[in-house]
């Protein structure tokens, strides 16, 4: 079943979970908050996307580190950052199961259901 990942009030996880849902797409939801993030997930998302793409540098939780956290950025750095301050992560991630599509456009969502 697909999966949608983030934080329940997003408003970005809103709109995807009102369009999953008026598109009558089962999926199953995980709130990083409630159910955790694991290493292993971070680092499956990590392997079907770019840690550049993952990692939301426009974010407030971004804006809110030190100099040095955000310092000398490589794949490994960021996967720590983002296992630490979850809300790091660009939001959604939706993995349909044969696709990971991280950030919501309408538009996405439908090719991907069309296909």
């Amino acid at each position: 079943m697909p999966t949608l990942y983030g934080i329940k009030n997003c408003d970005t996880i809103k709109k995807a979970r009102k369009w999953l849902d008026q598109n009558g797409i089962d999926y199953r939801f995980h709130d990083y908050r409630e159910d955790g993030l694991t290493t292993e997930l971070l680092k499956d998302f990590l392997a079907r996307s770019d840690w550049q793409t993952l990692l939301n540098q426009r974010s407030t939780s971004w804006r809110q580190l030190d100099e040095a956290q955000k310092a000398d950025l490589d794949e490994n750095k960021a996967l720590q950052l983002m296992l630490e301050t979850p809300t790091l992560i660009k939001r959604p991630v939706f993995d349909t199961e044969d696709k990971l599509i991280v950030g919501f456009k309408a538009e996405h969502y439908q090719a991907e259901f069309d296909r």
